[in-house]
Formats: structure tokens, sequence, C-alpha cells
């Protein structure tokens, strides 16, 4: 029993010796509001955000992909997501992860900056760090545009190089993914894989799930950029380095925040590539499985899929008008302006169903964690 209800016996008892059970019964239901309140505050937060994809590519899993069923289906409030740059009307990753990660509206290529390039805080530098452990996973670099929105400020996304300089004294716990080389291949000799290690990092060329009982915080470093292609056998690097970064991240009793992209959805719209979009798309499923059989079993985990916009103006079309013969189709080898669809999952995800601003996820999440 809690102090709380500790406190309210000695007028229970009164208020039964007076014979006031209605007045009870309103002190108990008033009491179960609280109860009902603090449950609707989650103690981990998984961000999943499949870089290009939009309703065609997730329509692609079945259409494509020939899955009967999805991990998509398993959640209960959707929403759509307006996605503008404030600089264009169309996003680029880096101003669409930027929304996410520190909640303004900013210029295209901008990197946790606002619109005047003043550094904005992001998700990770906000959260306690001595009640949170925080974590990065991609299958771009880990300098890439999108995770990079969450531990960096850099004025442009090319700057690679500057953003890897930063991930040794920023607050993430746990990351994995590409880019090895911004790390030590770099145009000034220094070797920041160096630093990760002084300032209290596992550096790892492999993904050695093991290391996930690691009392030190770790970084994998597992392609000079980017990872293989789903279609080059890239293997199950997405499932299995989200599901040890669950097992890590939630040690020591710590809540959690986890972001986790499917980076390369993106690359096959920019190649008017579909055979490369649905097998991308069918690991983020896989791995969207394993995240949610996870909060499942939590019970007090929400979970958040989005993307930071739509690249090929992908459809799925009839081909030769064949309307029982379905082909991948585009418009444009770049992004597109339509909105894009967010999913959630879990204690607080009825807060993100209806239609708004990109930037406003952030804010939800906040508002959500501040009750």
């Amino acid at each position: 029993m809690n102090n709380f209800s500790k406190n309210l016996q000695p007028i229970f008892r009164i208020l039964l010796r007076f014979q006031y059970p209605l007045l009870l019964v309103l002190l108990m239901m008033g009491m179960e509001s609280v109860h009902a309140q603090k449950e609707d505050i989650p103690n981990k937060i998984i961000l999943v955000i499949g870089d290009g994809m939009g309703l065609t590519q997730i329509s692609s899993l079945y259409e494509l992909g020939k899955l009967e069923h999805s991990n998509f289906e398993r959640f209960e409030h959707i929403g759509l997501l307006k996605n503008n740059a404030s600089s264009h009307r169309i996003t680029d990753s880096a101003a669409g992860a930027t929304a996410y990660a520190c909640g303004v509206k900013t210029y295209n290529g901008a990197i946790g900056m606002d619109r005047d390039t003043v550094a904005v805080q992001n998700i990770v530098e906000i959260l306690p760090d001595n009640q949170w452990n925080t974590g990065l996973i991609a299958t771009s670099s880990i300098t890439h545009a999108t995770p990079a929105s969450f531990f960096s400020h850099v004025k442009l996304r090319g700057e690679q190089d500057a953003i890897a300089r930063q991930m040794h004294h920023s607050k993430i716990d746990y990351f994995a993914g590409g880019g090895k080389r911004f790390f030590e291949q770099r145009p000034d000799g220094l070797n920041y894989t160096d630093s990760l290690r002084l300032n209290g990092f596992e550096v790892s060329y492999n993904l050695d799930k093991a290391m996930a009982g690691s009392t030190k915080k770790l970084g994998f470093l597992l392609a000079n950029e980017g990872l293989p292609k789903m279609l080059e056998n890239r293997g199950d690097f997405l499932t299995d380095a989200t599901q040890m970064a669950l097992e890590y991240l939630k040690r020591g009793g710590k809540n959690f925040f986890l972001m986790v992209e499917g980076s390369q959805i993106d690359w096959g719209g920019h190649e008017n590539n579909a055979d490369y979009i649905i097998t991308e798309m069918m690991d983020f499923d896989k791995t969207l499985g394993a995240i949610l059989d996870f909060a499942e079993k939590d019970g007090n985990t929400l979970v958040l899929v989005t993307a930071d916009h739509e690249t090929g103006g992908f459809a799925l079309s009839s081909n030769n008008n064949n309307y029982n013969d379905v082909k991948g189709t585009f418009s444009t080898g770049g992004h597109t302006a339509t909105m894009i669809p967010i999913f959630a999952y879990g204690p607080g995800s009825e807060k993100f169903k209806g239609i708004y601003e990109n930037y406003k996820v952030f804010h939800k999440i906040i508002q959500g964690l501040n009750q």
C-alpha cells in the first residue's frame, strides 16, 4: 500500500462510521483516477522511423510482399502528419528528424538547429540522465540526418565529421549503425573511436549480443558508411540490434528512450526500385513486431511509428491496366509533400490521433511525461 492510500485510511473510517457511502465512493473514484493517471505516463519510449515511408510503402507489404497481416495492424491509434520544412514545402530528412527530436520547424539540412541556426535541445538532452537511458539504431551511418538529429547540432547535414565529433560527449548510451569512417578516417586525422572509449564507450565492429550485459556505454560501428541493403544479405541487423538495445537499456530498472530507423526505405525510393523498398519494408515490419512484443509484455512502453517524409511518389499501379496485376511505379526520384502516417501504441497513445504538424509529436511526448 502506498503512502497516499495509508493517509486516507482515517478518512475512510470516519466516513463509514457516520454512514456517508456516497462520499466514500467519490473519494475512492478520485483515488483510482490518480492511479490511472500515473499509469498513463510511459517510462519507456520507442520512436520508430521509416525514412521515406508513406502509406504506399506500408501497403506494399500486402500487395508486393504478399503478407496477409503486418504488424502495423496491431495499432489502434493512427494519425497523419504535415511535414513541410520552414524553408521548403517539401522537407528533407534533417528538417523532418529535427522536428521530432527538438520540437521545431526548421530549414532543410538543419541538424538540431532552428530556422535561425540556433542549437535547440533534443529529447535525449532533455530527459534526466540519472533516470533515462537512451539509444539510437539506423541502417544508415549513425551520423546520417535522422540519427544525428538526436545527438548533435550542426548547420548542415553533410557535416558528418563534425557530427561524429559530438557523439562521445552526448547523452547516448547505446548506438548501432554504420559510419565508421566519420570516426576514424577523417580529414583532420583524429580518431573519435578513441574518444568514445575514453568517455566510457565499449566500441565494437560486430554486433555481439553478449555485450548487452556490459556496464559501459555501447557503440557499434558496423560499416564504413551505410549498412548493406537487404537485397545484399544484410540479415537481421535491425531486429537483432533493437532487441539487444531493449535488453541493454532497461538495465538497472531505468526508463529509456530508443529511436530506431529503417533508413534505406528512403534509398529504395530515390532509386525508384520497388524491390529495394519492399525488402526494406519487410525488415522494418519484422523489427516492429519485436518492438510491439516487448511493449505488450512490458505494459508501460509508448511505441510511435512514423516517417520523416515520403520518397519517390511511390504508387501501386495496375500493370497494363490489368487490375489483378499490381506493380510499383514512381513519380519522382526525390521526396514528396504528401502527409505521412503516425501509429501509436501504449500509455498515452490516444494523444497521437488526428492531423497535425510533425513537430508536435515531440511536444506530445514531453507533455505526456509531465502529466
